[in-house]
């Protein structure tokens, strides 16, 4: 099995790309009339949680700084 598609850089920009697909998902049903507030809700809640994730890989790949 290769390694490189179960890598970190990998899958941070695996992250990077459905939390920017998840910004035009926002934009687009906070403009819809009526608009879903639970939708919209949802969608943040599962952006922030990319978020959180996209963090933790970045810190994982960079060398820890000198003190």
């Amino acid at each position: 099995m290769n390694t490189n598609l179960h890598s970190l850089p990998r899958r941070l920009i695996e992250l990077r790309i459905e939390h920017g697909d998840l910004d035009g998902l926002i934009d687009q049903a906070s403009l819809r009339l009526p608009r879903d507030d639970l939708m919209v809700q949802r969608l943040k809640k599962r952006r922030l949680a990319l978020k959180d994730q996209i963090s933790r890989i970045e810190a994982e790949l960079e060398p820890p700084q000198p003190a």
